[in-house]
């Protein structure tokens, strides 16, 4: 009879295999359906798009895999950012200072929410939806809702960091969203497949009672990772306001549902334990690819809710499935 590990290692293969089967399908769809859809520029512009989600993807893999969930991200990418656009537009702070202030409010909000779950022993989603509403109220009221256009040229002014000529009207360029959310995916892998912290967040996920026994310290992952997801909502946070040129108090509202669908389509589980990073690529590119689809069919916008929805339902449903096979087998 194959260990549960083994059978877990199955259920990852089979989640990708999927998700890249599905995603082949719509993309010969949507080819057939406009020439525009598969071409490089366009393939380009939708990575660069999906660059902020996928690295709050990134963060949200991490505490789901460790048994929480963290749905305060986005208050806390509207708050750093308003931050370092403060210091950098209004005080004129250098890019170190404003950057590193954001970065460290981001940890810090993040280690409010692993504090609180942990010593008031509340579910982590209850605590985050309160300390959501409490960062956003916050902001609002200490910003007053205004908005900071002047952010400096450092922060606006497109970098480019390859750009190749296809046509006199096309072209493809490896822009600076591009590179950040690549080098958060590659760190992002490497931690939780090739580090000992990584294996300790897989453990606590998976068993946190066992995981206390063998004398992990749950206090201090849990830091961690929602310091972790944090200081990636800082570095979202920057990303959004250099691709529209501005810093907005309500910029990342509305983006929860959206950031959580990538994660658990791509294997993550409410339960903690399983997921890889690999598979949470996949699910951005196959949400990336729906709406660029629906886009260019002319599908109204609001109609990607409800996809977003259905793909929140179906790999929930196919997790619990897999979870409850795990448990037969091991039986």
């Amino acid at each position: 009879m194959p260990s549960t590990r083994s059978l877990g290692d199955l259920v990852f293969a089979r989640t990708e295999v999927t998700l890249a089967l599905v995603i082949a399908v719509f993309v010969v769809i949507f080819s057939l359906a406009s020439p525009v859809f598969f071409t490089l520029p366009n393939a380009f512009d939708l990575i660069e798009s999906y660059a902020v989600t996928t690295v709050l993807a990134a963060g949200v893999f991490v505490v789901l895999v460790s048994r929480g969930i963290d749905i305060s991200f986005a208050a806390t990418t509207a708050a750093t950012q308003y931050l370092a656009a403060f210091l950098a537009a209004q005080l004129g702070y250098p890019a170190i200072v404003a950057l590193g202030a954001a970065a460290l409010l981001g940890v810090a909000l993040g280690c409010v929410n692993a504090v609180l779950t942990y010593f008031l022993r509340v579910e982590s989603i209850i605590v985050t939806i309160a300390t959501a509403s409490i960062y956003f109220a916050l902001l609002i009221v200490i910003t007053d809702g205004s908005e900071i256009y002047n952010l400096p040229a450092w922060w606006t002014d497109r970098i480019v960091f390859l750009r190749y000529q296809l046509a006199p009207r096309e072209s493809i360029r490896l822009t600076l969203p591009i590179v950040v959310m690549a080098v958060v995916v590659l760190a992002t892998h490497l931690m939780m497949s090739r580090t000992r912290l990584g294996r300790q967040i897989y453990a606590l996920g998976g068993n946190p009672e066992a995981a206390g026994r063998v004398g992990i310290n749950i206090l201090r992952v849990q830091l961690f990772v929602y310091g972790y997801l944090g200081f990636l909502s800082a570095v979202a946070g920057f990303l959004q306001a250099h691709r529209v040129g501005q810093a907005v108090p309500t910029a990342m509202a509305g983006t929860e549902l959206t950031v959580l669908a990538v994660a658990l389509l791509g294997g993550a589980s409410l339960a903690g334990g399983i997921g890889t990073m690999a598979g949470v690529i996949l699910g951005v590119l196959l949400l990336a690819i729906l709406q660029n689809g629906l886009n260019l069919l002319g599908v109204s916008p609001f109609f990607f809710q409800v996809v977003i929805g259905m793909a929140i339902l179906a790999s929930m449903s196919f997790t619990a499935y897999a979870a409850h096979r795990r448990q037969r087998a091991a039986a």
